[in-house]
C-alpha cells in the first residue's frame, strides 16, 4: 500500500508541476487576463463534467434503478457493504449490456450509484459477486470517479492551449507563443498517459478494499478472472457499444481475449475459478509480462489483470 500511495503522490506532483508551467508560462507570455480566461474556461470543463457525467453514464449504458423488493440478494450486498465502508447507500442498478461487468459512478458519495450488468448475473456465485461489488464501493469510498476526472481536465486544457498558441499570430511573442504551444501539446500526450496511470493506480486501491471490506482475496481473483472470461466471449458490436464507457468497468473488456489466454494458467485445476491454494502458488512465483502486454498496459485505465491478480495474491 504504501509503494502505491507514493506512486499517486509523485503523479500529483507532477501534475501540479504540469499546472505551474501553464499558468506561468502563460502569464510572461500573454499577460493575466487571458489566464483568467483558460482558469475560467477550465472550471467550466469541471462543471460540465460534474453535473451531466452520470446522466450521460445511465443513458450509455441502460441503466434502471432497483429497490430492495426487486432485488433482496444484489440490493442486500450493496447495502451492508456501504454500512461496512461507512459510506451513504449508493443507487442500486442493472445495465441491459451483453458484457459481464460491474460499475460505480456518481458526483459525491451522496450521489454514488453501484450498478451491474444483466450478463453478469448467472456468471459469478455470491462470494465473487460481493468482492466484484466491494471493489466497486471502494470506488466510492475513495471518490475515484471525481479524482480521474479532475486530473483529465488538464490534459483537456493543455490541448485547447496548444491548438491556440500554434496558430497565434501575435507578432511581439508570436515564435515564443508557437514554442509554449508545441511543448503544451507534447505536455498533453504525457498528461494523458499519467491520468491513465491514476486510473491503474486507482484499480489497485479498489481491490485492496475490496478485501478491506471483508471479501477474501481469491474470490475477488476469480470474480475478475470469470470476467475476463465472459467477456472474451463476447462480440465486437457489444465491445464497441460500451467502448466509451470501459473506463468505468472493473476490468477492460477489450483486452479479455488476450488476458483469458494468460490467466488460464492460474485455474490449475481447470474448475473455472481460482481458489485459495491456486492464489497462493501466484504468491510464490514471478509474473512476467510481454512487451506488448506492457504497451497495452501503457495505453489503458486498468492493470494488466495477470499483474493485478498478482497483487491480491500478496495481500496478508
Amino acid at each position: 500500500m504504501v509503494g502505491l500511495q507514493m506512486r499517486l503522490y509523485l503523479l500529483l506532483g507532477v501534475f501540479f508541476g504540469i499546472i505551474y508551467f501553464i499558468v506561468f508560462t502563460l502569464g510572461n507570455l500573454i499577460g493575466f487576463g487571458n489566464n483568467i480566461f483558460y482558469l475560467g474556461f477550465s472550471l467550466v470543463m469541471i462543471l460540465i463534467q460534474y453535473l451531466m457525467g452520470p446522466k450521460m453514464v445511465e443513458w450509455s449504458m441502460g441503466v434502471k434503478y432497483i429497490n430492495e423488493a426487486d432485488d433482496p440478494v444484489l440490493y442486500g450486498m450493496v447495502k451492508e457493504l456501504a454500512e461496512t465502508a461507512r459510506i451513504p447507500m449508493p443507487k442500486v442498478g442493472i445495465s441491459a449490456q451483453n458484457i459481464p461487468n460491474a460499475f460505480a459512478f456518481g458526483r459525491s458519495l451522496r450521489d454514488g450509484r453501484v450498478c451491474v450488468t444483466s450478463a453478469i448475473r448467472g456468471l459469478l456465485n455470491d462470494n465473487e459477486m460481493r468482492a466484484v461489488l466491494g471493489h466497486e464501493i471502494s470506488h466510492l469510498k475513495n471518490r475515484d470517479v471525481l479524482f480521474v476526472t479532475l486530473l483529465s481536465v488538464i490534459p483537456n486544457i493543455l490541448y485547447f492551449i496548444s491548438m491556440s498558441l500554434m496558430r497565434s499570430r501575435n507578432n511581439r511573442n508570436g515564435g515564443a507563443l508557437a514554442l509554449v504551444g508545441v511543448a503544451s501539446l507534447l505536455l498533453y500526450f504525457v498528461s494523458n498517459l499519467l491520468v491513465l496511470y491514476a486510473s491503474r493506480i486507482r484499480e489497485y486501491f479498489a481491490d485492496r478494499g475490496a478485501v478491506a471490506l471483508g471479501n477474501k482475496p481469491e474470490y475477488l481473483a476469480s470474480a475478475l478472472y470469470k470476467l475476463v472470461y465472459g467477456s472474451s466471449r463476447v462480440g465486437r458490436d457489444d465491445l464497441r457499444r460500451t467502448e466509451g464507457m470501459k473506463a468505468f468497468f472493473a476490468n477492460d473488456p477489450s483486452r479479455a481475449k488476450k488476458e483469458f489466454a494468460d490467466l488460464r494458467q492460474l485455474d490449475i485445476d481447470g474448475s473455472g475459478t481460482i481458489d485459495s491454494d491456486e492464489l497462493a502458488n501466484l504468491s510464490n512465483q514471478k509474473v512476467k509480462v510481454g512487451l506488448g502486454d506492457r504497451i497495452m498496459e501503457f495505453m489503458s485505465t486498468h492493470p494488466n489483470m495477470l499483474k493485478r491478480i498478482k497483487a491480491l495474491s500478496e495481500i496478508r
